[in-house]
Formats: structure tokens, sequence, C-alpha cells
């Protein structure tokens, strides 16, 4: 099937008051996971490649891009291609070119005033080549390299009214918010701050995105979807599940050493886990 857009997934969500998860790619197997649990739970899904797993595979976006592009359009399921958490304007420049439809263009760590101007030039050059931007205020925090954050801490969670703000003077097309949940988180555990997304939800026209919601549990989820959240991003529960499947067969079968004996248990293990939170936001 061909690509659809991540602002089309987005938008049908939105008007059905549901959500699409977002899953992060890492391996070719992510990518083939990620289309065998949206096809097994009859749903669209976001496929998206992180700054970071560009850098794992060297820095260049073009094979991990074309890998992923071409696993989705060999699925019978809607999928959408999203590059996520860029924080390199090169790296952002060099989406459009492969095959990219939205962006997430994070400019959190930096200052209010530096974050604005930052997200508002990347949205218009997005914009001009029509694709769909995402960007982040507060801090979610939890991604390699980062002092721990307390969910808590004043200026971590996202204020409503700096964020009608934020939206209209960079013109993104969804906002990350940070709302009680956490990057790598293994255990599911988080909970979220169900009457602030409803004030955020009320106050940007925009859809609002939930990041690290690998340790958040089903039903904080769809209490999160019922209150405002539409896009629903996932990473490191594949990974979990993807590490333990492996972890698993080399236990049991200590003398192998094709890759393909385990891959194969590590991808099942991640399409059921992408089948399971597609189930649980997008019913």
């Amino acid at each position: 099937m061909p690509l659809v857009s991540t602002a089309e997934l987005v938008t049908e969500a939105r008007a059905a008051a549901r959500a699409v998860a977002a899953f992060n790619v890492i391996t070719v197997e992510h990518a083939e996971a990620i289309a065998a649990g949206a096809e097994a739970a009859g749903a669209g899904a976001v496929l998206q490649v992180s700054e970071n797993a560009v850098k794992f595979h060297g820095g260049d976006l073009a094979p991990i891009a074309a890998a992923t592009a071409a696993v989705a359009r060999a699925s019978t399921a809607r999928l959408s291609l999203h590059l996520d958490h860029v924080e390199d304007v090169a790296l952002l420049h060099a989406a459009h070119a492969h095959g990219f439809g939205s962006v997430m263009f994070d400019a959190s760590k930096r200052g209010y005033g530096e974050n604005v101007k930052a997200t508002a030039e990347a949205v218009r050059w997005g914009h001009e080549r029509g694709m769909w931007v995402e960007a982040e205020l507060g801090r979610v925090g939890g991604k390699a390299g980062e002092p721990p954050l307390d969910a808590h801490t004043p200026g971590v969670r996202t204020d409503p009214a700096e964020a009608a703000a934020y939206v209209g003077d960079t013109g993104v097309d969804a906002l990350a918010v940070a709302v009680g949940s956490s990057h790598a988180m293994t255990e599911r555990t988080a909970a979220l701050d169900h009457a602030l997304i409803s004030r955020l939800s009320g106050a940007v026209p925009v859809p609002l995105v939930l990041h690290g919601s690998s340790g958040v549990p089903d039903r904080e989820l769809r209490r999160a979807v019922a209150a405002g959240m539409t896009k629903i991003n996932v990473g490191t529960a594949l990974n979990t599940a993807f590490t333990g499947a492996v972890r698993a067969f080399l236990q049991a079968h200590p003398q192998a050493v094709d890759p393909r004996r385990y891959l194969a248990p590590a991808r099942e293990a991640m399409a059921r886990t992408v089948a399971g939170f597609l189930r649980t936001v997008s019913g």
C-alpha cells in the first residue's frame, strides 16, 4: 500500500476522538514488526526514525529510511513515515528527500525564546515542502545522556497558556507536551496529569502528542486519549519485547549463532506489543 501521511492519520484519529500510535524504528525487524502489528490490529500506525537511530546507523539517513519505507509500502496497513526528535537542522533538511512526510523538530532543550525561533524556522521550511511538523514544549526527559527529571519540578510540565502562545508563534501542526510520562521507562508505572491534558487540549488548536508512552499503563493511555491526546509515541516497549525474546532464546539455545533464529521471535514479540498498543489507543 502507498505510504499515507502522518497528517492524515492524526487528523482522522482526532476527528474520531481516538489516537494513532507512533512506533520507533531502529532495525528492519522493528519496521516489519510494526507493520505486522498494525495489520493484526486492523489499524494505521506511524513508523518513526529518530535522530539517535540515524546516528546508530552511521549518521546516514538513506538506508534505514529506504528500508522502513519499503516495509511500509509492502504492508496492507495504512502506515506513515516520520522523522523523530530531530535537533540537527541538516538532518531536518534531509527528511523530505528521503520520503518523510512529517518530522518532530526538537528544540525543547533550548530556552523558550530560542525554542520558538528555531522551531518557527523549521516549520516554515517544512511547510514550504508540504511537511507536517511536530515540536515539544516542556521537558519529557529520560532520553540517553540526559539527567533524570522529576515530572513534578516547576517548569518541566507544559503550561497551557505558554503552549497556546508557542503554537501561535511557531505554527506547529502538533505539540508534544510534558504531562507526567518519561522516555525510556521499562515498567508501565507512569501516572499522567489528566486534568493538565484537558487544559492543554482546550488551550491549543493542534493535536497533542504523548512521548514516553512505553511507561504508561493501558488505563492511563485510554484516559489520556479521552482527555485529548491524539498521537501516542512508543519506543522502549518494543525494545523490551525484542531483548526479552532474544535473551530467552539464547538462554534456551546457548550454542545458537544464526541471528535469524532469535530475531524471528524478537520480531514476533514486538509485533504483539505493537498490536496491543494500537488496540488500546485506536479502538
